[in-house]
């Protein structure tokens, strides 16, 4: 019923949205004609107005060209690996030399793969790029079956393959558990794909270390609260009507409540902006939220094992994570690399959470193994922003380098 609920709601706001755009569309010309402050507060609250509420299509990833040394090239997005659940996207570009192989494994939580569009497009200066670009469970048929943990883990390793040996993972988030178990069961398989290094971001590898507000919901509530009161049935006429899903507005409501002084100010902020006609400034906001309110379902089932198996019993950090009815032991990775990055201002997965799979990796080399602690960083600026940009991606890039 509460997706319903949402859905109707939705489709309530929609004409007062339409009405806000139109009056923009017929009015703003002649207001900004006239250069009056009362003129521009109404174009304001219309824009606003307009855009308010969320979506649930994949923004797009905007990435039409990018820096290759010293000159600018084409991108062109090419879909290598297809299932119902996710798509292998790989960042092609127009350039003949052979680039370092990289799967960008993008979380599962709540918001599209096109997140991390700014970690893509920083990677595509050295790298040949490949996506984990997810598909929302609210267009995926319940006819497709089910996607939890192992078909999660599932889809990292046919990734892998499909790209080939000698690939680099660069794991962002949430998908850190996944890509460390991935990457376990590939070395316990000998799998010749396993990959040659493994970058693991700000991801919840061990949740048991400084517990933050995210990980203490968690640990707060039986498994069944959450299955009781998170879970819902996608409608009609949406072609994953009846499929049970962990909704994204769900998701970015808890998210917007966390920090929800901020998230006021940024709208205030716009409307200042708008008004006062600062163009840049307004589009920068703007552009984050066209980008944070675009939110992507999960499946019931994935959500819940998430739940139950790293934030409620941690079992990959005890030992006790299986796939697929087998130990996962991330002791057997002994070629492939490992990376770990965090960020000092981290509120959703602290420090000392992802470090924690150096731990795992016992048996892998010292010299194979790396920790950086990005100063002056929350969450998103680990993968995002000017330090990620200028101080985080050298270190991943060398990484990957020395890797080869």
């Amino acid at each position: 019923m509460l997706y319903h609920a949402f859905e109707f709601q939705s489709r309530m706001f929609e004409p007062v949205r339409d009405a806000a755009r139109m009056a923009g569309a017929l009015f703003g010309p002649a207001l900004s004609a006239a250069d009056s402050r009362l003129g521009r507060e109404f174009m304001a609250t219309w824009e606003m107005v307009g855009r308010a509420g969320v979506t649930h299509k994949r923004p797009d990833f905007g990435i039409a060209s990018v820096m290759v040394g010293n000159r600018e090239v084409a991108v062109t997005e090419v879909p290598v690996h297809v299932t119902p659940f996710g798509t292998l996207l790989n960042f092609r570009k127009d350039i003949t030399a052979t680039q370092p192989r990289v799967l960008l494994v993008a979380p599962l939580s709540g918001h599209f793969a096109t997140l991390l569009r700014n970690t893509a497009k920083t990677l595509l200066q050295d790298h040949d790029v490949f996506i984990t670009d997810w598909h929302s469970a609210r267009d995926v048929p319940w006819t497709a079956g089910r996607f939890g943990f192992d078909e999660y883990v599932e889809h990292i390793i046919d990734f892998l393959h499909v790209m080939g040996p000698g690939s680099h993972i660069v794991a962002v988030c949430q998908p850190c558990v996944q890509a460390l178990a991935a990457a376990a069961v590939m070395a316990q398989a000998g799998d010749p794909d396993q990959p040659s290094s493994m970058t693991l971001m700000a991801g919840p590898v061990d949740v048991r270390i400084n517990p933050t507000k995210v990980n203490e919901l968690a640990f707060s509530h039986p498994y069944e609260w959450f299955e009781r009161n998170l879970i819902s049935t996608v409608p009609l006429p949406c072609a994953g009507a009846g499929r049970r899903v962990y909704p994204g507005f769900l998701q970015l409501i808890a998210f917007l409540m966390m920090n929800k002084e901020r998230h006021i100010k940024a709208h205030l902020d716009l409307h200042g902006h708008l008004s006062r006609g600062d163009t840049a400034k307004a589009e920068a906001i703007q552009t984050f939220y066209d980008e944070y309110f675009a939110v992507l379902d999960l499946t019931a089932e994935f959500y819940l094992e998430t739940i139950d198996k790293v934030f409620q019993r941690a079992l990959l950090a005890k030992g006790e994570l299986t796939y697929k009815g087998l130990l996962v032991d991330p002791s057997a990775i002994r070629r492939t690399a490992l990376l770990t990055v965090e960020g000092e201002r981290d509120d959703i997965c602290s420090l000392g959470q992802t470090v924690a799979a150096h731990d795992l990796a016992s048996k892998l080399k010292p010299f194979r193994k790396r920790h950086h602690m990005q100063a002056g960083v929350g969450h998103y600026g680990v993968f995002s922003g000017r330090k990620w940009e200028g101080q985080v991606y050298p270190i991943v890039r060398n990484m990957i380098l020395a890797s080869e």
